[in-house]
């Protein structure tokens, strides 16, 4: 019997599977790994996540902002997800002001430090998109 706990031994486990599929994946950090998925047009979204489906629901930028929110709470979890939802936010037409209203509504379930980490990841998202 080993003295590590479940947890720990489970992920040794998970780590030795990764390694033995894939050697390259043993020093796989996944940051910056949000910037390997495009950002889908404003049209795109709203046929595939909005009104294209369901006609009578929400459109696709209303229910980013809800992703977003939900994504607040996480906190600092969710990184990655947050970048690619704000990216995704700004192609659907969202405001910063919205997304900044979003996050910060976030706090009352999600506590402040993590509203606080969601709005500087979202900050930084649209700073470097400003600047393309």
């Amino acid at each position: 019997m080993t003295d590590k706990n479940p947890f720990e031994a489970m992920m040794a486990m998970g780590q030795d599977w990764a390694k033995s599929l894939n050697p390259g994946m043993e020093s796989f950090a996944g940051k910056g790994f949000e910037d390997l998925f495009p950002t889908m047009s404003k049209e795109m979204m709203e046929q595939f996540f909005g009104k294209g489906l369901n006609p009578d629901g929400l459109d696709a930028k209303t229910k980013l902002l809800l992703t977003l929110n939900a994504l607040t709470v996480t906190g600092a979890l969710a990184e990655a997800q947050i970048k690619l939802t704000v990216r995704h936010l700004i192609a659907a037409g969202a405001t910063k002001q919205e997304i900044a209203e979003t996050i910060a509504q976030a706090a009352m379930f999600g506590g402040v430090p993590a509203m606080t980490k969601a709005m500087q990841i979202a900050t930084d998202v649209m700073e470097k998109d400003a600047g393309q």
